[in-house]
């Protein structure tokens, strides 16, 4: 069973920078993709970033490129979300997610396993 488990969410203004983590547990960290979805209050939860199970290759949403960074340490079977120039539209419950297959995906119903979530903020 993997299990994922999310911190670092936060309060913070706009223009300010956050990192996620999501420390993963239950298989071989290395061989699956990872992602991060968000979900904000009345909307469906979207995807933003997704990493190859080496890191080599990384995806981003539109609304992400240029200002998130995703990004692993096998060795600590971590994935990060670096976060930059944030906007109040980013305001939202982040989630790490893991496929059951090995590549990168980027709907959510195409991952089979989350975290609990972590709460960002960005005030204006």
């Amino acid at each position: 069973q993997v299990q994922l488990v999310e911190s670092g969410g936060g309060l913070v203004q706009a223009g300010g920078s956050l990192r996620l983590s999501c420390a993963a547990s239950g298989r071989t960290f290395s061989t699956y993709a990872m992602g991060w979805f968000r979900q904000a209050p009345g909307k469906e939860r979207e995807f933003v970033a997704a990493i190859t199970g080496s890191g080599g290759s990384t995806y981003y949403a539109d609304s992400a490129k240029g200002r998130f960074t995703i990004s692993r340490d096998n060795a600590k079977n971590t994935v990060y979300l670096q976060m930059n120039s944030l906007k109040p539209e980013d305001t939202a419950v982040y989630y790490c997610a893991a496929p059951s297959g090995r590549l990168p995906r980027f709907k959510s119903y195409e991952y089979s396993y989350w975290g609990q979530g972590t709460q960002v903020t960005v005030s204006s």
